[in-house]
């Protein structure tokens, strides 16, 4: 009976979901936890350590405007444009307000024996976020509540090596260098954000000095689907990866980087009725910096680059019809900042963010707009993010209270998929506090 109760208790966690999403799909705090310290709780080979983590989560926020959200309003990412009611007021100007559960996260982290001379580690991670959202045309039921995967990853560790291989963050997302956010956003928007399957080499050039080298394919966080595509399509009929390189130089209060990464999709292999082998290629560009002293945390980061909606950025695709053959595509212009302070106080940690993000356009002519934040009529051009929080820890125990306004410039939608200018500016003031028990 107690083998079997184990067996019980274990299986749900072999059931992660993988399902395709939006953001609409995603996202998540960019807090990291790290393996717990106490004894293994499971041993079942005896070279192989096993440890549990996690956090029990449960947030409430209020929001003063409706927005693009995902998952009942959990995940908040920016204010709607104006849109009139018969008697011509404005339908979006309306609150909401929710309690939820489903950030609360499991995890369970091996270490095992030396594999060809390296230390050997597996991690797999899930939360209850889901990856689908409730459809109310189709009557879908959605998944929230329902387990999603996270990380599941396996590394090799030599002394100036380190290899990682499966699912685990994008190479632009950096978690020491992530927004330090009560909201479950995690300042999604400015900061990429998310996680793909993936081969990444790490080599130590010097005691301060590392590169970084990735390979990876989009799923969970993915391009927009054009016309004639099914969902994740434009990154498995690419018989290239996404190539992303970084460099890093860390020393103790110190950390910056800079990185570049090429995207290769295809987005369809049939396109009104012609044979396509139409590529997109988008490049990025980006940098950041953590200083980190006693009584102070500071963190920015600063990017530029082409359809970064697989990053839940703004922007995405631009089609453009040929006479006699399939549609041609180009990636829409984004960039943004942030900032994030926070200085720590005993068990008090008070802390500030500004955020700000563009929508840059793309070439004249293009015939559709497959994109996050606007379509062929009207685009949001600009993005202003400020919050403010204090943490409030007890040794397992944390009390996040946070204020945030999010104001979203809309303009009609010019040749080059720019704003034509008089904007309406849409503002959504959210108030919200986290509660949270770690293990």
């Amino acid at each position: 009976m107690r083998k079997a109760h184990l067996l019980f208790v274990s299986l749900p966690l072999l059931f992660f979901s993988q399902q395709n999403s939006l953001p609409q799909d995603s996202l998540a705090a960019s807090t990291v936890l790290a393996p717990s310290a106490s004894p293994p709780l499971i041993n079942a080979r005896p070279q192989v350590q096993t440890y549990w983590y996690g956090w029990a989560r449960t947030e409430y926020s209020y929001d003063s405007r409706e927005l693009a959200y995902a998952r009942e309003y959990q995940l908040n990412l920016f204010p709607l444009d104006f849109k009139a009611d018969l008697n011509g007021e404005d339908i979006h100007a309306a609150g909401s307000s929710n309690y939820l559960s489903i950030t609360s996260r499991v995890g369970v982290r091996a270490v095992g024996p030396k594999i060809w001379g390296a230390k050997s580690s597996a991690n797999l991670e899930a939360d209850f976020f889901g990856n689908t959202e409730l459809n109310r045309s189709t009557s879908g039921t959605g998944s929230t509540g329902l387990l999603r995967l996270r990380q599941a990853n396996l590394t090799l560790e030599w002394p100036s090596t380190r290899l990682l291989v499966g699912q685990s963050w994008y190479p632009s997302y950096v978690p020491d260098v992530s927004p330090g956010v009560a909201s479950f956003n995690g300042g999604i928007l400015f900061n990429p954000f998310g996680w793909a399957t993936q081969l990444r080499l790490s080599q130590k050039l010097s005691s301060h000095l590392s590169v970084h080298i990735t390979a990876y394919k989009d799923r969970e966080f993915q391009a927009p689907v054009v016309e004639g595509a099914s969902s994740n399509s434009a990154t498995y009929n690419s018989l290239l990866p996404t190539f992303s390189t970084q460099l890093q130089y860390q020393e103790q209060q110190l950390l910056v980087g800079v990185g570049a990464e090429l995207q290769n999709l295809q987005p369809v292999k049939e396109s009104r009725g012609y044979k396509s082998s139409e590529k997109l290629h988008s490049p990025m560009f980006y940098g950041y910096l953590r200083y980190q002293a006693p009584h102070l945390t500071l963190k920015t980061y600063a990017l530029k680059g082409e359809n970064l909606h697989h990053l839940v950025m703004l922007g995405g695709i631009a089609s453009y019809r040929q006479l006699e053959g399939p549609d041609r595509y180009q990636g829409t212009k984004t960039s943004a900042v942030w900032m994030d302070a926070s200085m720590p106080v005993k068990k008090t940690v008070p802390g500030v963010f500004l955020g700000y993000s563009h929508q840059g356009g793309t070439d004249p002519g293009y015939a559709e707009l497959y994109l996050r934040g606007g379509s062929t009529t009207r685009i949001l051009t600009d993005l202003y993010r400020a919050s403010a929080r204090v943490e409030i820890k007890e040794h397992s125990f944390l009390l996040v209270p946070e204020i945030e306004y999010t104001v979203g410039s809309w303009e009609d939608t010019t040749e080059n998929a720019t704003g034509a200018g008089d904007a309406f500016h849409a503002g959504s003031l959210r108030l919200m506090a986290r509660v949270m028990y770690s293990f």
